[in-house]
């Protein structure tokens, strides 16, 4: 029997709107799945998703999940 490895993931927040940010920004967020405030997305901690969380880092909350 092999042992599963758990992929790390993150738990990423929207919490301050998008309104006023550049569109590079929203298009990063809505790539999240993130559209309003309070949205709640799992992504794996990978590469692509710490770029996307650095890019957009002042608009969101992130903990491991």
């Amino acid at each position: 029997m092999s042992a599963k490895k758990s992929a790390a993931s993150l738990k990423i927040t929207l919490v301050k709107s998008l309104i006023g940010s550049k569109k590079d920004q929203i298009a990063t967020a809505e790539a999240l799945g993130l559209r309003k405030i309070g949205d709640v997305t799992v992504q794996p901690d990978n590469a692509q998703t710490q770029g996307k969380v650095k890019k957009i880092g002042h608009l969101i909350d992130v903990t491991n999940a």
